[in-house]
C-alpha cells in the first residue's frame, strides 16, 4: 500500500509540471480587446453566424477556434482565485466588451443576410441548455486553466475546449433573436452563454486555489462577502439548467416508450396503426395514433390502453384518430388507397417474419444433424472390425433426482468386440469430435 500510495502521489502530482508565474502573467495578457483582437473576434462572429445560418458544424467548429474569447473569463476566474480585484474589473470590464461586439456583429449579419432557412437546428439547439451543458462548461474549463498552467503546452487542448465549450455560437443565437425579434432565442442562447462563462470561470477559480497562485492582499471581509455572492450565483444559474435536464430526459423516455408502443401494436384487431405522432410541447405529452382498416373494437381500444400503461403512458396521453377507417362515409380516395397499401404491407411484413423464423429453426435443425457417415469412415480407418457405426441423439434422466442431460449414444457394430480401453477411447474422441459433454458407446457383435 506504501508503494501504491507513493505511485498515486507521483502520477497526480502537478507541482513539477505548472508554472504558475507564467500562467498568470499570460492570462492577464490574454483579457484585453484591442487592435487586432477586435477584428479577429468580429471575423470569428461572422464565421459563426454562417455556420449556424447554414446550419455547417465545420464552419461552426472554424469559428470556436478562431475566436479569443476565454482571454476575460480566465481573467476573471483568476482575479475571483487569487483575491485580485483590479483583475476582476478588468476582466469584466473586457468580458463585456467582448459580448457587446460579438452580439452587435452578429445581428447586423442577421439583419442583411438574405438566407432563411426552414429547419433552424443548429441555432435551436443553443437555445435550451441542460446540466449537461454544466458539466461540460465546469470541465472544460479544468482542462482550459490546467493547459494554461503547464510547462510544455500540449498544443491540442485549449483548441479543445473552446470547441467543447462552444462560447461563440450562443452569442451569434442571441444576434439572430434580436435580429429576428426571437425572445426564444434571446434568452435561452444567452443563459447558455452565461452558463459556460460562470461555470469555467468557477473551474478557474477551484484550479488556481489548488496550484497556490500568488495571492493579492485585500480586505479578508470582502472576499468572504463575494465568495457567498459568487455561490448563489452558482445557484441560481444551476437551478434551470438541472429542470431543464430532467425535461429533456422526460422528452426522451416519452418519444422511446411511444415509438416501442406503436412497434409491438401495429395490429389492433381488425384495424391497424399506419402512422403516429408524439407531442413534447403538450404538457403532459400526447401521442396521436392514426388508424386505418375498420373501427377500432372496445377490446382492441381497451387492449392499447393497458399496454400503454405498461409502457409508462396514460390513457389521457394518448388521442386515436379513426378518420382512415373504412366505415368512414368522408374518407378520400387517397386514404382508401393508402389503408389497402399499408394493409398489404403489414401482411408481407408478417410473412417475412414467418420466413425469418422458420429459416432459423431450419438452420438450428441443421447444426443439430450430426455428420454419421463421416464419422464412420473415421471410426473405420482407426480401428478394425467397425463395420456400422449408428449415432442418436437423446436424454438421460436420474431416477432420484429427476434432472436430465443430453447425450449422444453411438453403437458399433463391429466383426470382433473392442478392448475396453479402447471402447472408452472411442468415447473420449467422440466427445471432443462433436463438441458434447455425454456419449455412451454400445458395441454390438452381431452380423448384418
Amino acid at each position: 500500500m506504501n508503494k501504491f500510495s507513493r505511485f498515486f502521489r507521483i502520477l497526480v502530482n502537478m507541482k513539477d509540471h505548472v508554472d504558475v508565474d507564467m500562467a498568470a502573467l499570460n492570462i492577464r495578457k490574454g483579457i484585453y480587446f484591442r487592435g487586432p483582437n477586435v477584428f479577429i473576434l468580429a471575423c470569428a462572429i461572422v464565421i459563426a453566424s454562417v455556420g449556424l445560418n447554414l446550419n455547417s458544424i465545420p464552419v461552426i467548429i472554424g469559428a470556436m477556434l478562431i475566436s479569443p474569447v476565454m482571454g476575460p473569463i480566465l481573467g476573471f476566474g483568476l482575479g475571483l482565485g487569487t483575491n485580485d480585484t483590479a483583475l476582476v474589473k478588468d476582466a469584466l470590464k473586457n468580458f463585456l466588451v467582448m459580448v457587446l461586439i460579438s452580439i452587435l456583429a452578429s445581428t447586423v449579419f442577421y439583419l442583411i443576410s438574405p438566407l432563411q432557412l426552414e429547419q433552424q437546428t443548429e441555432l435551436l439547439a443553443r437555445t435550451n441548455p441542460t446540466l449537461y451543458d454544466v458539466l461540460i462548461a465546469l470541465f472544460g474549463g479544468f482542462a482550459g486553466i490546467l493547459e494554461t498552467s503547464r510547462k510544455e503546452k500540449g498544443g491540442t487542448v485549449l483548441p479543445g475546449v473552446a470547441i467543447a465549450t462552444a462560447l461563440m455560437p450562443p452569442l451569434c443565437t442571441v444576434g439572430y433573436g434580436i435580429a429576428h425579434l426571437e425572445l426564444k432565442f434571446i434568452l435561452g442562447a444567452f443563459y447558455l452563454f452565461l452558463i459556460n462563462s460562470v461555470f469555467i470561470s468557477l473551474a478557474t477559480v477551484v484550479t488556481v486555489k489548488y496550484l497556490h497562485f500568488p495571492m493579492v492582499a485585500g480586505d479578508e471581509a470582502r472576499r468572504r462577502h463575494s465568495a457567498r455572492w459568487s455561490a448563489v450565483t452558482l445557484v441560481i444559474l444551476i437551478v434551470p439548467s438541472v429542470l431543464s435536464a430532467i425535461q429533456m430526459i422526460q422528452d426522451n423516455n416519452f418519444a422511446r416508450n411511444a415509438e416501442l408502443l406503436v412497434k409491438e401494436n401495429k395490429n389492433l384487431g381488425k384495424s391497424y396503426i399506419y402512422d403516429y405522432k408524439t407531442n413534447l410541447d403538450n404538457r403532459p405529452h400526447t401521442l396521436d395514433l392514426y388508424l386505418a382498416g375498420e373501427k377500432m373494437e372496445a377490446s382492441a381500444r381497451e387492449r392499447i390502453y393497458l399496454r400503454a400503461e405498461e409502457a409508462g403512458i396514460t390513457r389521457s396521453q394518448i388521442v386515436i384518430h379513426e378518420d382512415a377507417a373504412f366505415q368512414n362515409e368522408l374518407m378520400t380516395e387517397s386514404e382508401l388507397i393508402q389503408s389497402i397499401i399499408d394493409g398489404h404491407n403489414r401482411q408481407v411484413e408478417e410473412l417475412e417474419g414467418k420466413v425469418t423464423e422458420l429459416s432459423g429453426e431450419i438452420q438450428e435443425y441443421q447444426n443439430r444433424e450430426l455428420p454419421v457417415a463421416l464419422l464412420t469412415r473415421e471410426l473405420a480407418a482407426q480401428y478394425d472390425g467397425v463395420r456400422q457405426v449408428t449415432l442418436t441423439r437423446g436424454s438421460r434422466t436420474d431416477a432420484e433426482s429427476g434432472e436430465s442431460c443430453e447425450i449422444i449414444v453411438a453403437i458399433l457394430n463391429c466383426t470382433k468386440p473392442p478392448r475396453e480401453t479402447e471402447r472408452i477411447r472411442i468415447q473420449n474422441w467422440l466427445k471432443v469430435r462433436l463438441g458434447v459433454e455425454e456419449v455412451e458407446v454400445l458395441v454390438d457383435t452381431k452380423k448384418k
